[in-house]
C-alpha cells in the first residue's frame, strides 16, 4: 500500500521543524512557507486570514501531493511589513477567532443541560390563540 502510516501524517519526527521559510528571489516582499504535518484545513484558514489583512497583495496555498503531509503557503506583501510578520499576526488572530468560537460553542451546549431551557411548546403556539390538537398528541403520532 502506498499510503504512509497514519501517525506519520501528524506527528513531528525528532528534529523536524514545523515551518520552513523560503524567501522568494523573483518576487519582491514575498516568501513561501512550508508547513509540515498539516493539510487543507489549516492551509485554507491561514490563507483566508492572511488575505483579510490590508498589507497583503497575494496569498495562496497548495498541497503538492495528497500522500505528502504538508502544504506550501505563499505570501506577498506591499513592503510595509514582512511576510513572516503577516503570518505571525494571522496566526494570532486565527487562534483568537477559534478560541471565541470554542467559547460560544461550549456556552450554547451548556444551555442544553439547563432544565426549562427548551419550551414545552416547541412550535410557540401556546397562548397565541392558535388552534391546538385536542388529544395532546402530535400529528405524527399514530
Amino acid at each position: 500500500m502506498n499510503a504512509p502510516n497514519r501517525f506519520e501524517l501528524y506527528v513531528l519526527e525528532d528534529g523536524e521543524k514545523p515551518v520552513e521559510v523560503t524567501e522568494d528571489t523573483k518576487i519582491p516582499n514575498a516568501a513561501t512557507f512550508k508547513v509540515v504535518k498539516q493539510d487543507h484545513t489549516l492551509g485554507n484558514m491561514l490563507r483566508a486570514q492572511v488575505l483579510s489583512m490590508p498589507q497583503v497583495l497575494f496569498a495562496g496555498y497548495k498541497v503538492p501531493h495528497p500522500l505528502h503531509p504538508h502544504f506550501l503557503l505563499k505570501i506577498q506583501t506591499d513592503g510595509t511589513i514582512t511576510p513572516q510578520a503577516v503570518l505571525e499576526q494571522a496566526c494570532t488572530k486565527l487562534i483568537a477567532t477559534l478560541s471565541s468560537l470554542e467559547a460560544k460553542f461550549k456556552r450554547e451546549f451548556s444551555f442544553k443541560d439547563v432544565e426549562g431551557a427548551v419550551p414545552e411548546d416547541p412550535y410557540g403556539t401556546a397562548g397565541t390563540g392558535a388552534q391546538t390538537w385536542g388529544t395532546g398528541k402530535d400529528y405524527l403520532d399514530f
